[in-house]
């Protein structure tokens, strides 16, 4: 499970988080949304403990993150799979090298042949033939390189997984297929999502259940339908923006 409780942060005069209740249960596929520059990004980097909050706490599985040492950090983000926005791919690795990086257990990584192995059930994993290891970034198209950095995320074999706008500069179609292999993967593999996002349409489709970020704050927290139905101005103006004229409309 994933806590944030009063979490605060702030980037010079610039506040951030402003007091960030947040809830990720068991087995659950939460989207988080909210307009571009609100820090949905910067709470997303606050679970794996790549910042840590000014006041608040950040717990995963109970344990608070910003007090752990080197060696508990570093083994509680093996458990947690990190989908960066553009792929974060090495150009001048390939695939295979690129994948392999995630494989986090210095013995499986240094087993050549354990490695291609799991490099390719990831891959297949992801809708990518074998073939495609032997590839370099350069290579892939946008979509495909969005997958490559989804399947190096599930090499190590993460309880969760954090996706950073995973559908970001990706046209509706091949936005539709990932939104469809991040459903997949949480069935198949029974890992524990956060989707960060600001696609509307891709988190009802998606979610478990939405949280709205808003001015540094969870506006609201709950399934789509509770979304659908709520009076809240702000979600009501968030989702006419982006659902003018859909059914989605609140």
């Amino acid at each position: 499970m994933i806590e944030l409780r009063g979490v605060k942060k702030r980037f010079g005069e610039q506040v951030v988080l402003d007091g960030v209740d947040f809830e990720v249960r068991e087995g659950e596929t939460l989207a988080l949304l909210g307009p571009s520059g609100t820090g949905k990004s910067v709470l997303l980097k606050h679970i794996n403990g790549l910042i840590r909050p000014d006041a608040g706490k950040v717990m995963v599985d109970g344990r608070e993150v910003a007090t752990l040492h080197r060696k508990e950090l570093s083994e509680l983000r093996t458990r947690i799979g990190y989908v960066f926005q553009n792929g974060a791919l090495f150009d001048s690795m390939n695939v295979f090298e690129n994948v392999r990086l995630g494989l986090s257990d210095v013995t499986k990584f240094n087993d050549l042949e354990y490695a291609r192995t799991r490099v390719a059930e990831c891959l297949k994993l992801v809708n990518l033939t074998p073939e495609t290891m032997d590839k370099f970034p350069a290579q892939l198209s946008g979509g495909m390189r969005k997958r490559v950095g989804i399947a190096r995320a599930i090499a190590g074999a993460p309880k969760y997984l954090l996706y950073d706008e995973p559908t970001s500069g990706l046209d509706p179609v091949n936005a539709d297929i990932i939104d469809e292999l991040v459903k997949r993967l949480d069935q198949e593999l029974g890992v524990t999502s956060v989707m960060v996002t600001h696609d509307v349409r891709g988190a009802f489709n998606v979610a478990d259940r939405i949280a709205l970020l808003s001015d540094g704050r969870i506006v609201l927290q709950g399934t789509p339908e509770e979304f659908r139905q709520s009076n809240d101005p702000k979600v009501k103006a968030f989702l006419e923006r982006d659902f003018e004229n859909s059914s989605f409309a609140a």
